[in-house]
């Protein structure tokens, strides 16, 4: 297959970009299916693709995707992208041999494209919105756009909007499709439900709302906003889960010492009381457990440090209304969905925060909210399975 003029100046600038690499896993036995990322924010659908992939199909998966990448479920291999050169590539290649590669995101990686095409690969898109080159390698590559579209089998765009764009650079109008957004990994956590009887019985008809995941730099901020709210309703519960959980017996003690609050440690085996007014709950695995028990929870991180430590969509999928400060982070893609559904309260200062909570200590208000964010979390189910589906017929020579 020849070189467009277009692809020999976009390799020709690429050569800066190499970069000595390491050595690759070991290949899993199998039809093996490559997902590429092209943005952290975009690779939880992935993930849920590549489960359904696994579980269902019995198909081993290769996930390339950039820093901070996620850990490999079972079946699943984890590792960086290859550099969008020939050589990187094609070793690539060689070296995972997959049956078939889905892009995601729009991004498009010239050479890898013309390396699939000479070796006949299907490649599909998902999740799919204007197309682009790597970040970095933009510059004038005549007809590069074009000729990469034309080597997609299907594309599958977010939107209306998304398709006309692919269309207008130059995707074959009969293989865009405007399908919508991939299902998100799996949220819905556990918990153990004897131990959500006993708190919920304990806790009654209490007020509660959880601070998740929340810094030593936002500590003294949700302390402040619970403080406040107890104003207004002076049975509320806090939940506070530090970040990281070792830190809570010091904090614990420090709020009990220092600040004469009431406080029961999870750790410390005390359910709380009548008169209890912080849960300190420094058990990472419970989260599960504490979005079924609070209707609205802060997303810790996302005030001052560089974004939500957990993914909001753990607590809209469990019920939760959410409060988010205005650093979403690696979920930020999450939240500007949320908040195009009106399922996330944002604030911009700590002090923001107060009348947030305030508002949505109404349990009308926290129930719409939670109602329009586990609409989020449970969109996409179809699309991933149309995806799987369309894997299948290629890999059986039926698409």
């Amino acid at each position: 297959m020849s070189y467009s003029f277009g692809l020999t100046l976009y390799s020709l600038a690429g050569r800066r970009d190499a970069v000595a690499r390491g050595a690759w896993p070991v290949r899993p036995r199998g039809r093996l299916i490559w997902l590429h990322g092209a943005q952290a924010a975009g690779v939880g659908s992935l993930l849920a693709l590549a489960r359904r992939l696994v579980e269902d199909e019995g198909l081993p998966v290769l996930l390339t995707a950039p820093d901070p990448r996620p850990a490999a479920p079972p079946g699943v291999v984890v590792v960086p992208p290859p550099a969008d050169t020939m050589a990187e590539v094609q070793a690539f290649l060689v070296h995972w041999n997959p049956e078939l590669i889905v892009f995601s995101d729009g991004e498009l990686r010239p050479a890898l494209l013309h390396a699939a095409a000479a070796r006949s690969l299907p490649v599909l898109m998902v999740n799919a919105r204007a197309p682009h080159l790597p970040t970095g390698r933009d510059g004038w590559y005549p007809g590069l756009i074009r000729s990469g579209l034309a080597q997609f089998r299907h594309i599958l765009a977010l939107d209306d909007a998304a398709a006309r764009a692919l269309r207008k650079a130059g995707a074959a109008a009969d293989r865009v499709e405007p399908a919508g957004r991939l299902e998100e990994e799996s949220t819905v956590l556990p918990c153990v439900d004897s131990d959500r009887a006993a708190l919920a019985q304990a806790l009654a008809t209490r007020p509660i709302w959880l601070a998740a995941a929340v810094p030593e730099g936002e500590e003294a901020t949700v302390i402040a906003a619970h403080r406040e709210a107890l104003r207004l309703s002076h049975r509320l519960l806090l939940i506070l889960v530090p970040q990281p959980p070792a830190r809570g017996p010091d904090l614990a003690r420090a709020l009990e010492a220092d600040e004469g609050w009431s406080i029961a440690l999870r750790s410390g085996g005390t359910d709380p009381a009548a008169e209890t007014e912080v849960l300190v709950a420094d058990d990472a695995t419970e989260f599960g457990l504490w979005y079924r028990l609070a209707p609205v929870t802060y997303l810790g991180g996302s005030l001052s440090e560089a974004g939500c430590a957990r993914n909001p969509l753990e607590a809209a999928a469990l019920g939760s209304a959410l409060l988010c400060g205005p650093r979403a982070g690696i979920h930020a893609s999450v939240i500007d969905r949320l908040s195009a559904a009106r399922a996330v309260r944002q604030v911009r200062t700590d002090s923001d925060l107060v009348g947030a909570l305030a508002d949505l200590l109404s349990p009308d208000r926290a129930a719409r909210q939670a109602q329009a964010a586990w609409a989020v979390a449970s969109e996409g189910a179809e699309v991933t399975l149309r995806v799987v589906t369309l894997i299948r017929n290629i890999l059986e020579g039926e698409a």
